[in-house]
């Protein structure tokens, strides 16, 4: 049964490749928007868009607020999705169909119930959120932006993509599966002595390279910290080496030798 799905799957792509593939002019204008999806490597940028067109095949993308997707916004989408999966496969993201994009930031209503058991309803702006077996939710006025908030390592594809990784092994706690048994011992202690540190920073009041919201959870430390591995790669090398040979290992790539 196995076998059989796999090799469906297989043709399914072949298929999507020959009959769907990413026009020319829209892959270089994706490019071009968003400089850090170009890789010197011809092999990798040819599995980046190859990996995109495929992204495009499986996935389902729906507008809300008005919005209506078009062709170079789901490209746009797909390829930033694409990138921290290079060497991971597509397969990392098999537990979702479902992309929802609404033009700027949502409200949404939160409920949470404290130690004495009184519940608090209060308001949260998003421009992204990633649940368990989707939908994924974005906003295309940060997308869109991709190209300049990556100054200051900011990307909302990446992160909330970070989180559906995350989420594979059933759980959102900052530790994504790892096959390899090295870095699984490596993860813990690396991990949280890191963020422990990086929270630090953020109560102190001082300056922190990755996005302060980080400090929320280990969850959100794991996905600030994949969006400044992809978009600013030098920058989270100099304030936690650690995370960076963490997360080189992990997805198999090395931005920074790359560039």
């Amino acid at each position: 049964m196995v076998s059989w799905w796999g090799a469906l799957q297989r043709w399914r792509d072949r298929k999507a490749l020959r009959q769907r593939p990413i026009p020319d002019d829209l892959w270089a204008l994706t490019l071009a928007r968003f400089p850090f999806l170009r890789l010197p490597e011809p092999d990798e940028q040819q599995r980046l868009r190859e990996l995109s067109t495929l992204f495009l095949d499986r996935k389902e993308f729906h507008g809300a607020g008005g919005l209506s997707v078009t062709d170079d916004m789901a490209v746009a989408i797909a390829a930033q999705a694409c990138l921290p999966v290079l060497h991971l496969g597509l397969e990392a993201y098999d537990n979702f169909v479902g992309i929802v994009v609404h033009p700027g930031e949502v409200v949404a209503r939160r409920e949470v119930v404290d130690e004495a058991g009184v519940v608090h309803h209060y308001e949260e702006p998003l421009t992204g959120e990633a649940m368990d077996g989707g939908p994924l939710m974005l906003s295309w006025e940060d997308v869109a932006q991709a190209g300049d908030t990556a100054e200051w390592g900011y990307n909302v594809v990446i992160h909330e993509f970070a989180h559906v990784l995350d989420m594979n092994d059933g759980q959102a706690d900052g530790r994504p599966p790892l096959d390899n048994p090295a870095l699984a011992r490596q993860w813990g202690p690396a991990f949280n002595a890191a963020f422990d540190a990086f929270c630090h920073a953020v109560d102190s009041g001082r300056e922190t390279v990755l996005d302060p919201y980080g400090a929320e959870a280990p969850e959100e430390f794991f996905a600030v910290a994949c969006e400044a591995f992809f978009v600013a790669p030098t920058d989270l090398r100099h304030a936690h080496p650690d995370i960076y040979e963490l997360l080189r290992n992990y997805f198999r790539q090395d931005p920074i030798a790359r560039h």
